[in-house]
């Protein structure tokens, strides 16, 4: 019987338009939610950290004796990983509890800490760089081209520059794209200016001249080697 009425009730277009997007904002709350909920199960550690092992992407293509910069540090974890590779890691956050954190967990000799915004952050005050690290960092910054530009003068380079970035995807559910023409808050998070396809993610680069001389596909992110 209670099928039968859900049946005659969704048949409504009007009905089933109003159910729909009820739907939707509740998919996004409940993804939400179940990120707190998994972190408070895992002992204060985002559960997604091992299963799609994305600092070790990172720290595979890390090449010793390097020097590192890894902006949008969180509370270090990747420093930390990256550290017994390289020949020497900065982090750099705008988030003093982080950075905070960061510091107080993390003692080696080889690391250092910076509290600013990457945005405006004088990178001079680092010594010479071989790589930078921007893993979930893009889709937060909005003038995305400016940024790398400036990263790319203002940066004092060992080498040619070596840059490897991590981003989410627009398209890596068409569950996503269906939010987005419904006017519905389709973006896995609400501070993103931008989420990518791997087109306008290559024309990204092409606009800063960098070059991607290796990229992947993973668990709907693009990771990327650039040049």
């Amino acid at each position: 019987m209670f099928i039968k009425i859900l049946k005659i009730i969704i048949s409504n277009r009007f009905i089933a338009t109003k159910l729909i997007t009820i739907c939707l904002i509740s998919h996004n709350f409940l993804y939400r939610l179940i990120s707190v909920l998994a972190i408070k199960l895992n002992y204060g550690i985002h559960p997604k950290h091992r299963i799609i092992k994305y600092k070790e992407w990172f720290f595979n293509k890390v090449l010793e004796n390097e020097v590192v910069l890894d902006i949008g540090c969180n509370t270090g974890s990747l420093v930390n990983l990256i550290s017994d590779k390289a020949k020497f890691v900065y982090g750099i956050d705008v988030n003093s509890e982080y950075i905070k954190q960061a510091k107080k967990q993390i003692t080696q000799m080889n690391t250092k800490f910076f509290h600013a915004d990457a945005t405006s952050f004088d990178y001079s005050n680092c010594d010479p760089i071989d790589v930078i690290l921007l893993s979930n960092v893009l889709e937060h910054i909005e003038d995305r081209a400016n940024f790398l530009e400036k990263i790319l003068k203002q940066v004092k380079w060992r080498t040619s520059p070596k840059i490897l970035i991590r981003v989410p995807m627009i398209d890596r559910d068409w569950l996503v794209i269906y939010k987005k023409e419904l006017n519905i808050d389709h973006r896995l998070d609400r501070t993103h200016y931008t989420e990518y396809s791997f087109s306008s993610f290559k024309n990204e680069m092409d606009k800063v001249n960098l070059k991607i001389l290796y990229y992947k596909i993973q668990w709907g992110e693009i990771y990327a080697l650039c040049k």
